[in-house]
């Protein structure tokens, strides 16, 4: 199966990507949803996740607290990195054991942290949903009730604009009205149809 990593900055609009894709029929692997999977109580990340971090991150009913390993992560690097090393490799095979049950020729691997996590090698296309950063700003202020310093901290953990770029294989603009951007994915999946025909694809 042809799988396209979809990527892109926050507020650049790819849940909107994500969706149109879907109304076509494409199976979407979101890896925020994945990774809320694997670490439900039942699973091994949880119990990793707890004894790397300690109990503070477990809310009394046995659950991550997210909220709270959230803001112990982003304040240090080192154990942002930490929690990475575990969780990615579970991710991962999760995201490629449930493409591997699809029947489709192509799906969607919609990983925020694609290019910055060095996750490529996992797929066949980057596609990037580009918009510039004022854009983005705004929509994050409005969308999301974001002020400037939480906007900073975000941007500061991603890769910025351009560097994103330079990796794409394919780019979706999403700085117009919901028409443009529909008639762009509409595009892509005609093109991403037709690449997946193709014969090195058909034993993947």
């Amino acid at each position: 199966m042809l799988i396209i990593g979809l990527t892109g900055g926050i507020g650049s609009g790819k849940s909107a990507v994500c969706e149109i894709f879907q109304e076509l029929g494409v199976p979407v692997i979101d890896a925020d949803a994945v990774s809320r999977q694997v670490v439900e109580p039942d699973q091994s990340a949880l119990a990793q996740i707890r004894a790397a971090f300690g109990d503070s991150i477990i809310s009394a009913d046995g659950q991550l607290d997210r909220a709270a390993l959230r803001e112990l992560v982003f304040a240090d690097p080192t154990k942002r990195r930490q929690l990475e090393t575990i969780l990615h490799p579970l991710i991962q095979q999760a995201m490629l054991d449930q493409a591997a049950a699809l029947q489709a020729p192509y799906c969607i691997f919609a990983i925020p942290l694609l290019i910055e996590a060095g996750q490529t090698e996992m797929v066949d296309r980057i596609l990037v949903v580009d918009a510039p950063e004022p854009l983005r700003r705004q929509r994050l202020k409005q969308r999301d009730g974001m002020d400037e310093p939480q906007i900073n901290a975000v941007f500061a953990a991603q890769l910025d604009r351009e560097e994103r770029l330079a990796h794409a294989d394919d780019v979706i603009h999403n700085t117009a009205d919901l028409a443009h951007l529909r008639a762009q994915v509409i595009d892509l999946h005609g093109r991403y149809s037709e690449i997946a025909k193709q014969e090195k694809y058909r034993t993947k």
